[in-house]
């Protein structure tokens, strides 16, 4: 067998290529590694945040952890009983301590009108509760009660027989520490000494160095804390409220997907929104409908110009492109508003119809806050996204071309429709590509000339995440819009082929 081949080095040959190819590869790593990272944090992150958001929903279950897994471990139908009741009081009254019973209500008001004032109108009332009788029970039986020191020894001494109190108090301690501060620097609170008296009255005997305590426990009639929130906001006594909470109590939910479609969740099940509340599905088709005219109208006013800065002397060419390219020296808000006072029926468009005869003075057209003045303002300010790539391609092909198919007998029509057209294809696919996207996620120019007719379901998101603030829907409908988008893509690519879509 013939020796292996030895490199320069003394190092076989077939070793110090891998060794070199290696380190190659590293160096090409290494070159596109800051765009990799750029991409990651600018691209990548922020679609997963989106996506992720689209379906998260812990607020419920960590605000009111307790009242969720007495709601969701049994079989709970209507308007639940006094131990529910006194969990949500526990967790209400921490909430309230934290500013989460705030957040809590604008969650589920998207759900259910009225849940944002219903929750800051019980925290408000809830430190209020009588339950402070057990508080005064509890203390004048053995005052020691009132010391931070005694409750953590005994807590700490019977946590198996004090299954709320434990709990109750140890979530306490967690408030304290997270806002940096000593539990013993406060009064200790209502809702312990209620957690305590539950504990003590279902306690069978009583717990160690606790018979004062116990005893007085016995000796106290329940508060209906029930009642005290059904005074608070009488909509705590109707099941409503109750079944909202049980349908969101999960970590994840399909809600925010299921309204994005107008659908809803139910306790029967996912079920149609009403006819007045169908809203999306009507942008999302409007959304897409007019992304398409607005991209063919740009083909068709496009072209042309194209053709034209293709075949035109430099010179004129030249003057021709600044042209196209000014637009992008005026702001987009400029240009927007510039079309609304052009389109509106006092605008320039209709009082030169009306001087010319064309139209009568009280006969003026709508040509604004409708479909029509989005598709105008739009096409013209995606009219030079169309133009540059189709001019890119344009100027690749040679004039000789032509020149050759009119000399074999080839009209006009037929040379420019059957040998510089099919050429020119790869351009204007790029062009609809990108002229197709930008429409379909624009939101100022309709929102400025499109009325109630003329909006996007990019509008509804904008509005979502800067209004009404219920991100979660607004990441769904994003989500939506970019599988929208990315099965737009796939068909274009099965039906033109994405490799024909040129630059030039």
């Amino acid at each position: 067998m013939a020796d292996a081949m030895i490199a320069a080095d003394g190092t076989p040959l077939k070793r110090s290529l891998a060794r070199a190819l290696r380190r190659q590869q590293l160096r090409a790593m290494g070159l596109i590694a800051p765009l990799l990272l750029f991409v990651l944090i600018t691209f990548i992150v922020p679609i997963g945040n989106m996506l992720f958001r689209s379906v998260e929903n812990d607020i419920v279950v960590n605000t009111l952890p307790d009242t969720i897994q007495m709601l969701t471990a049994g079989e709970q139908e209507g308007v639940p009983g006094e131990d529910v009741f006194t969990a949500l009081y526990i967790d209400l009254f921490i909430a309230e301590e934290q500013k989460l019973h705030t957040r809590l209500g604008s969650r589920l008001n998207y759900e259910q009108t009225g849940a944002s004032s219903m929750f800051r109108r019980t925290g408000r009332a809830v430190g209020r509760f009588d339950t402070d009788t057990y508080t005064d029970a509890i203390t004048d039986a053995n005052p020691a009660w009132e010391e931070p020191a005694h409750w953590a020894a005994m807590v700490e001494a019977n946590a198996d027989t004090l299954p709320r109190t434990a709990n109750a108090w140890s979530r306490w301690q967690a408030v304290f520490a997270a806002e940096g501060d000593e539990i013993g620097k406060r009064d200790l609170e209502d809702f312990l000494f209620t957690a305590l008296y539950m504990d003590l009255t279902e306690a069978g005997t009583a717990p160690a160095g606790m018979n004062a305590a116990y005893s007085a426990a016995q000796a106290t009639a329940p508060v209906s804390i029930k009642d005290a929130f059904v005074d608070a906001d009488e909509r705590w006594g109707e099941p409503e409220i109750w079944e909202t909470l049980t349908l969101y109590a999960p970590k994840y939910t399909p809600g925010y997907f299921l309204n994005s479609v107008d659908f809803q969740k139910t306790p029967a099940g996912v079920e149609l929104r009403p006819e007045n509340e169908q809203i999306y599905i009507t942008l999302f088709g409007r959304t897409i409908w007019m992304s398409l005219l607005i991209t063919i109208s740009c083909i068709a006013l496009g072209y042309p110009i194209a053709w034209l800065l293709a075949n035109l002397p430099m010179r004129k060419a030249n003057v021709l492109l600044i042209l196209v390219l000014l637009p992008f020296w005026t702001s987009l808000l400029v240009r927007t508003s510039a079309w609304k006072v052009m389109l509106q029926q006092q605008g320039v468009i209709n009082d030169v119809l009306v001087w010319i005869g064309l139209v009568a003075d009280d006969g003026r057209l709508i040509m604004i806050n409708n479909q029509f003045g989005t598709i105008v303002a739009m096409t013209h300010i995606l009219l030079p996204f169309m133009i540059l790539p189709m001019y890119s391609v344009m100027q690749t092909i040679p004039p000789s071309y032509l020149r050759a198919a009119k000399s074999l007998g080839a009209t006009n029509w037929t040379a420019f429709w059957r040998v510089y057209f099919p050429q020119s294809v790869p351009g204007i696919g790029a062009g609809s590509i990108l002229v197709f996207i930008l429409a379909i996620g624009y939101y100022i120019t309709p929102e400025i000339v499109g009325g109630t007719k003329g909006v996007f379901i990019s509008n509804r998101i904008a509005y979502h995440i800067s209004s009404s603030l219920n991100w979660g829907l607004a990441a769904a409908l994003g989500t939506i819009l970019l599988v929208a988008v990315l099965v737009l893509y796939w068909a274009y690519d099965k039906i033109v082929g994405i490799d024909n879509v040129k630059l030039g």
